[in-house]
């Protein structure tokens, strides 16, 4: 009888990182995203109207427009930051003229609605950058590049959402893919880590291995991990297989 039929690791995965993560509705983040950018546009509007007729009553003073909801470029900037935003100043004016932030001008000087204000705070707690969630991510799987990371965001094999001009990572999707990185294996890693430990296992038999369910596994996004002890215990099993031999 082959040992893969005397080895069975019978074992259930019960992992709430890797049920969130299978569970996140994308299609619904997307839908309740255009439901916060059409009442944030209808705020907008609202503050701009309003900004119209005290500029007509000559109340111009920043003091007076803040309290309108309307925060001058530094105040805004200011107001960011202190919300532990990480942005310099160019890239925050650069925003405003490319008009991904909105402002309006009052007099000689621009402002931004406070609305828009609280939506780049809203957004910036729940999301990454494609950057960011690399830079997170690749502490746990240093062997990715950002092209690869790129491509796996491209084929939604990691969920995101375009908001805006960006594209963007819900951390909490990042949260999950970070723990997977660092509890499970791939299939190819488990293969290089059985190698390293001298079981020689050919890839097709491993993964009928898996097909049977002979080694617990999990699939995300078309792919399966193993988690890392199942791994260990398989070569635990494998080496005391060959030492009765």
């Amino acid at each position: 009888m082959p040992r893969g039929r005397r080895i069975v690791i019978n074992r259930k995965i019960d992992d709430d990182k890797v049920d969130s993560l299978k569970n996140i509705d994308m299609d619904g983040v997307k839908r309740e995203r255009l439901q916060v950018e059409d009442q944030l546009s209808s705020s907008i509007t609202e503050v701009m109207e309003a900004a119209k007729e005290m500029s007509a009553k000559k109340k111009l003073s920043d003091e007076a427009l803040q309290k309108g909801g309307l925060y001058s470029i530094q105040d805004a900037y200011e107001l960011l930051r202190g919300k532990g935003m990480d942005i310099s100043f160019r890239a925050f004016g650069g925003r405003i003229e490319r008009r991904s932030i909105p402002s309006v001008k009052v007099g000689k000087k621009r402002y931004i609605p406070v609305q828009s204000l609280d939506d780049i705070i809203d957004v910036g707690n729940a999301f990454y950058t494609v950057r960011k969630a690399y830079e997170i991510y690749r502490k746990y799987n240093k062997a990715i590049n950002y092209r690869a990371f790129i491509g796996r965001v491209e084929k939604s094999s990691i969920p995101s959402v375009k908001i805006g001009t960006k594209r963007l990572i819900p951390r909490d999707a990042m949260e999950s893919l970070s723990h997977v990185a660092r509890k499970y294996f791939s299939v190819s890693d488990a293969l290089r880590e059985l190698h390293r430990r001298n079981v020689e296992i050919k890839r097709n038999a491993f993964e009928r291995r898996l097909d049977r369910n002979r080694i617990p596994h999990v699939k995300i996004s078309g792919r399966r991990f193993i988690p890392r002890d199942v791994v260990q215990e398989l070569i635990d099993k494998e080496l005391a297989y060959r030492g009765k031999q």
